[in-house]
């Protein structure tokens, strides 16, 4: 029989918009694999969802991105419903989401990253933080929604609810100058190193989706050495948080090291995105992609 698949997208975080088009790239990705395909827009309402999932699919597609979608909530629903989903598990979605805690597990793995303090905006505000150029970032949101680099003169006003409409906790990270990296790991193994350039300075929301925003190098032109260590540890940082299917590790070089940034455990899925980008390089068309995920789909056990 053709396993019936719910594509969830979507949602009500500040990644709706790319989700929609996440989703409906995965969903017809699926049909053309030869699976029945159902799409849901996740709503803030779930008698709603619980409707759409009747009657029950083989197995739910999780193209949602950022709160909600990618912290572990819904993750935790399709546990409870014992519908096998694509992507990690709640702990490992929540451990990813939550910068604080994972750079925490980085750093005891042995992985490199980026001096941080966690700060209110007012301590903020009083410059009692570090020397810019620094980084801020909101403690769980993904695709660089809300970050930000401060550096000498900026007048940017971090008590402004219009410029951060965030909590009141912010991440401030010390800014590595140097170039960036993007690792995609499927399963136990990391595909390809991909370098990312920007006119924008920093890889943030419009660079990754804005037209133009981004231009990606496959695979990176970068040292063996350096290549090889960047594969290791999307590897190291996958296991680290328990991720299972895709994942994606993205890193800052300066010339010496390499620091983690983060993993995105729901990782853009546009036929453009990064990691059908670096699958397609290894010779994964988009619909082996999408149907791998769906076959390796669980619940958490």
């Amino acid at each position: 029989m053709t396993k019936r698949v719910a594509v969830l997208m979507g949602g009500w975080s500040a990644e709706r918009e790319v989700s929609l088009v996440s989703g409906a790239a995965c969903a017809n990705g699926l049909r053309s694999a030869g699976y029945d395909v159902a799409v849901i827009d996740l709503q803030r309402d779930m008698s709603t969802l619980l409707t759409a999932l009747t009657p029950r699919p083989d197995v739910v597609f999780n193209a949602l991105h950022g709160r909600y979608g990618e912290d572990g909530c819904i993750q935790g629903l399709l546990n409870i419903l014992g519908i096998p989903y694509t992507h990690s598990g709640v702990l490992a979605s929540a451990l990813a989401m939550d910068k604080p805690m994972a750079k925490r597990l980085f750093a005891d793995a042995g992985i490199p990253v980026p001096e941080h303090r966690i700060v209110d905006r007012e301590t903020l505000a009083a410059g009692k933080t570090m020397a810019p150029p620094f980084v801020l970032k909101p403690i769980n949101e993904g695709s660089s929604v809300g970050v930000h680099i401060v550096r000498e003169a900026d007048n940017f006003r971090p008590l402004d609810d219009d410029a951060w409409p965030f909590a009141d906790k912010v991440m401030v990270e010390r800014f590595v100058a140097g170039r960036e990296f993007t690792v995609a790991v499927m399963g136990d193994t990391a595909l390809t190193v991909t370098e990312i350039t920007t006119e924008r300075g920093f890889y943030d929301y419009d660079a990754k989706y804005a037209p133009g925003g981004s231009a990606h190098v496959i695979p990176a032109d970068v040292d063996p050495a350096v290549f090889d260590e960047a594969l290791r540890l999307a590897r190291l940082a996958h296991a680290t948080l328990g991720c299972r299917g895709v994942s994606r590790a993205d890193f800052r070089f300066d010339g010496t090291t390499l620091y983690m940034l983060e993993v995105n455990t729901q990782p853009g899925m546009t036929p453009t995105s990064l990691v059908p980008e670096q699958a397609a390089h290894v010779g994964i068309t988009f619909e082996q992609l999408v149907q791998w995920m769906v076959e390796n789909a669980e619940c958490d056990s």
